[in-house]
């Protein structure tokens, strides 16, 4: 029987020697895999991701394990996000979207105020990267597969959610077809998915790439919210 993951501190932050200035992550990874031990690719993801964060560089926030509950502490995420330039959205797609902690992650912790909105710039200027897994086929998602899309057709929910926030959003990292996969083609994944945090930002995917675009909330669309308690 496979083991499961040491669960992670409860912040993610790595700690520093005693009476040396703090500095946290420049790569956050949200992993959030409902049924982790049964995993096969985000298992390994999230290994590959602690072994290239073994200088504190990457923390990894397994969401499941630190909330199974479903009551986050917005303050504790909001926090973890402080120092990264980096935020990895880690998951399997289910239903063509996130897992459900995963969107309550944004619902919650992307406050207006905070990351959007009048003085929600907290996280402007990072970059998000997309690292999913489909139980189907590549040829599944084409006009004459049962999916009936291309995947970038379920993508804009995701870009939208970063832009609002002033996050760039980066080209996706997919693996098709998790559960035929090979353990090789797994390995590699998990390979390539670690070269590239440990490269971040060196990308050569990311040489002009167009900034992100602006996406001011208007204040008259949120009249009755006060932004000083929201901030």
């Amino acid at each position: 029987m496979p083991v499961a993951d040491p669960k992670p501190a409860a912040t993610g932050l790595a700690s520093a020697p005693e009476g040396a200035p703090t500095r946290g992550p420049r790569i956050v990874v949200l992993a959030a895999h409902p049924r982790l031990d049964q995993s096969r690719v985000n298992r390994q993801l999230m290994r590959a991701a602690r072994g290239a964060g073994a200088d504190g560089s990457v923390a990894v926030r397994d969401l499941y394990a630190l909330y199974p509950d479903y009551l986050i502490d917005v303050n504790a995420e909001q926090a973890a996000l402080e120092s990264a330039r980096l935020v990895v959205w880690l998951h399997p797609m289910q239903w063509y979207g996130m897992p459900p902690l995963l969107k309550l992650w944004l619902d919650e912790v992307l406050t207006l105020g905070w990351a959007y909105g009048q003085g929600g710039d907290a996280l402007q200027g990072k970059d998000v990267w997309l690292v999913a897994s489909t139980g189907g086929a590549e040829s599944s998602y084409h006009p004459r597969g049962y999916n009936r899309y291309f995947f970038d057709a379920f993508l804009p929910p995701y870009e939208q959610s970063a832009v609002l926030c002033g996050m760039r959003f980066l080209p996706p990292l997919v693996l098709h077809g998790a559960h035929q996969a090979s353990d090789a083609t797994i390995a590699a994944h998990a390979a390539t998915f670690a070269d590239r945090l440990e490269r971040y930002p060196d990308w050569d995917e990311l040489q002009g790439l167009e900034a992100c675009p602006a996406c001011e909330v208007p204040p008259s669309e949120r009249p009755h919210v006060n932004l000083a308690d929201a901030a």
